[in-house]
């Protein structure tokens, strides 16, 4: 791809695994840890965009919290198990290939950022833990803007910070709405399609899919 000038990530699904908190509790939550873990990260998406939408804004950590509180009860889960859940959210792991990818980027001498719902101190942290610091120039979080994604008020931070224009935009995430989001603002968006998903109908097909972060490479 020609005129690349940053590529941008998305943090959560894409470079960390948002079900790995569960999954270290699995012995203790049982195997429902799965259902449990899809749940609350759906519920975790929902009231982001519930909360965008009624301008009540909180930030994204406040609202991991709350969507923790409704899935333990829907999956009758102890109460006494939620401190621990939440600490292992600010540890969440990284996918196998990304630091590799991360650091041949690097080498290539791109931009590289994330962009992210996350709030800056809980995205230093994780980037911290999985000693990705020195690999990103920059960490954007929607709490610049106070709305979060695919608000194209997000898709617009990197844009005003770099001081380039869109299409110089590689932005890869394995949220399909994001995808969705950050190709209608006009990046050039690669869906990270983990989990062989379907594609949602946003008015945006991206040219192209990718299983994993490896495969960026070979593209660039």
């Amino acid at each position: 791809m020609k005129n690349i000038k940053a590529i941008i990530f998305d943090a959560y699904g894409t470079l960390f695994d948002v079900n790995s908190a569960a999954e270290k509790c699995k012995n203790k939550i049982g195997d429902k840890w799965e259902n449990f873990a899809n749940y609350w990260r759906t519920t975790q998406l929902e009231y982001t965009w519930l909360r965008s939408l009624m301008g009540r804004h909180k930030n994204f950590w406040d609202i991991t919290s709350e969507s923790l509180d409704k899935s333990m009860r829907a999956f009758k889960i102890d109460n006494s198990m939620k401190n621990e859940l939440l600490c292992l959210y600010k540890k969440l792991s990284l996918y196998p290939e990304v630091k590799e990818t991360l650091q041949i980027l690097k080498e290539k001498k791109y931009k590289l950022a994330i962009l992210s719902n996350g709030t800056p101190d809980l995205l230093v942290e994780l980037v911290e833990n999985n000693n990705l610091d020195t690999l990103f120039d920059n960490i954007f979080s929607i709490e610049e803007v106070g709305i979060f994604k695919p608000s194209y008020k997000v898709y617009e931070i990197p844009i005003k910070k770099y001081k380039i224009k869109k299409n110089e935009v590689l932005f890869l995430s394995a949220n399909t709405w994001d995808v969705s989001g950050g190709g209608n603002y006009g990046y050039n968006s690669i869906w990270v399609n983990r989990n062989d998903g379907i594609f949602d109908k946003l008015d945006f097909v991206p040219k192209i899919k990718i299983k994993n972060l490896n495969e960026l490479v070979d593209i660039l």
